[in-house]
């Protein structure tokens, strides 16, 4: 109800002519300075933090910043809409998320909120995600059924279906330069909403403004897990101790209480990070770790995946992907999307005939990732448009040990944790800006990165990776015929295609990825529990 406009994700001004250009920028800069003026007994310093929206906030509050903002801490920051935070992952919809949110926040709002009522089954963020969505049909219908025309941000965001200047105004990432303020950039492994801003604010500072005293702290978290939990599991995936209460009194509070009242010596690193499977804290100087090297994972045939690239001149794996009936994300119903899903077991997705898996033998030592994950696919389509999806897994031995307690007798024995799961819309395989169509029939590269992990697979242990050309109703189907844009796709655009994914000697499909030699992240001074 207060006077003036709401801008989601206000575009940053470099310049400013004049009292009418402002941003979150300028705005904080105008608040810190009233604030120091006005409240009483301040000792001058000033600090900042916030997560997800208000992460995106603190993360434009340090750009140009007053005097007295003396540190701040952007947590999972909004940092790109398009690219990879929230409601777009490569140039995809993340359906139910982006629905759930604009659903609420999105609204006009006229007169002072009243509670809400209670939902009931006829509210359709209430039913089951998988069947709501696949009935609704084309993106357009959310619009014609249930948003009326009502959400702003909606109707603006359907018009601008690649990444234009409406998009571009809206990345924060370039204008991360000259910092003074100290910063501490936090982020969740399983962050569902938002893991590539935190990822991509602290390497965009990194980058820009080399000065900065620029630092990363990474948690096996969800979204905010670090504020709103103990951070001891996330699904059936124990951490093996309460890593949010170590995070907020052994890095938070002295960090804050160093920069503004010079208490204490925090001695935090560049990197204060926890590695998944050993589940252990790390202190590095550098992110990625400076020694982890970079390597390549290949597919093969039968199923095959190793560190050699394949020897055949010829080979590929298809399958059919009918947007009709897509793959699910979960084997289980929800109203949206799971924060869960992002550690899943996945062998519901293995089984299926439009799922191609490939996975090492048991392993007989450590095998850490650690730093961005890319993936490098050599594909072909019957269609004019299809997503390729990549999931990164570690598959459980059989006689894994299972959790306790166990309400839900859920077997680990087998279990395929996710561990890091991204797609690539194909029509932006070339170009975000410019989307090209697949010429049926014809070999194409699609190289994307995914958001990085610190991950150990560990000794009887195998690697996993499935490939997919659907993921619903986490990401919205892609109709598989060429359109100008897809929230405009009509019922009849949708159609089959056959997905082939090679792994021959001139065309051998893998991940990149920084590999740590065995012993480095033994021998870091870590923290922590560690892990079967």
């Amino acid at each position: 109800m207060s006077e003036g406009e709401f801008r989601d994700m206000t575009p940053h001004l470099d310049v400013k002519r004049g009292p009418q250009d402002v941003d979150e920028s300028s705005d904080t800069h105008d608040t810190i300075d009233w604030l120091v003026k006005n409240i009483r007994n301040n000792n001058g310093r000033v600090g900042m933090w916030g997560i997800s929206y208000p992460g995106f906030y603190t993360a434009a509050g340090v750009i140009d910043a007053h005097p007295a903002l003396k540190c701040a801490s952007p947590q999972a920051p909004i940092s790109d809409w398009f690219i990879g935070d929230d409601f777009h992952h490569n140039g995809a919809l993340y359906l139910p998320h982006a629905y759930r949110f604009f659903n609420g926040f999105g609204r006009p709002r006229p007169a002072p909120a009243i509670p809400t009522a209670p939902r009931n089954s006829e509210d359709p963020n209430w039913v089951d995600a998988y069947t709501f969505f696949l009935r609704i049909g084309p993106l357009a219908n959310i619009n014609e059924k249930y948003y009326k025309n009502d959400v702003a941000f909606w109707n603006e965001m359907t018009k601008h279906p690649n990444y234009d200047e409406f998009w571009q105004a809206r990345n924060l990432r370039p204008h991360l330069k000259n910092i003074p303020p100290a910063i501490m950039t936090v982020g969740g492994w399983f962050d569902a909403e938002d893991l590539f801003g935190a990822l991509n604010v602290y390497k965009s500072i990194e980058t820009q403004s080399p000065g900065a005293n620029n630092i990363l702290v990474m948690g096996p978290w969800f979204h905010g897990g670090w504020s709103r939990s103990d951070g001891e599991f996330l699904g059936n995936v124990h951490f093996g101790s309460k890593t949010a209460e170590f995070y907020r009194e052994n890095i938070e509070f002295p960090y804050f209480n160093y920069y503004l009242k010079d208490k204490g010596t925090p001695n935090l690193p560049e990197a204060y990070v926890f590695e998944t499977g050993r589940n252990v804290w790390h202190k590095h100087d550098a992110w990625p770790p400076k020694e982890a090297r970079p390597a390549s994972i290949y597919f093969h045939a039968n199923g095959g995946l190793s560190f050699d690239p394949p020897a055949d001149d010829t080979g590929f794996d298809e399958y059919i992907s009918d947007p009709d009936k897509p793959v699910p994300y979960i084997n289980l119903q929800a109203p949206g999307m799971t924060r869960e899903h992002m550690t899943e077991d996945q062998r519901f997705a293995s089984t299926r005939t439009d799922v191609l898996v490939y996975q090492t033998a048991p392993l007989t030592s450590d095998v850490t990732f650690a730093g961005p994950v890319t993936s490098s696919l050599f594909v072909s389509t019957t269609a004019t448009d299809s997503d390729f999806v990549v999931k990164l897994i570690d598959v459980y031995p059989d006689d894994y040990p299972d959790n306790k307690p166990n309400p839900a007798e859920i077997r680990m024995g087998g279990y395929q944790q996710l561990v890091r799961g991204e797609l690539m819309r194909g029509r932006f395989r070339k170009s975000y800006e410019r989307p090209e169509p697949f010429t049926p029939g014809k070999m194409d590269k699609i190289e994307y990165v995914m958001p990085d992990i610190y991950h150990t697979f560990r000794p009887g242990h195998r690697i996993m990776v499935q490939v997919q050309s659907s993921w619903f109703p986490l990401v919205d189907r892609n109709p598989q015929k060429f359109v100008d844009n897809i929230y405009a796709a009509k019922t009849s655009d949708f159609q089959k295609a056959t997905e082939r994914v090679y792994h021959s000697r001139g065309a051998g499909s893998h991940l990149k990825v920084n590999v740590l030699p065995n012993g480095t992240s033994a021998a870091t001074g870590s923290t922590g529990a560690g892990a079967r």
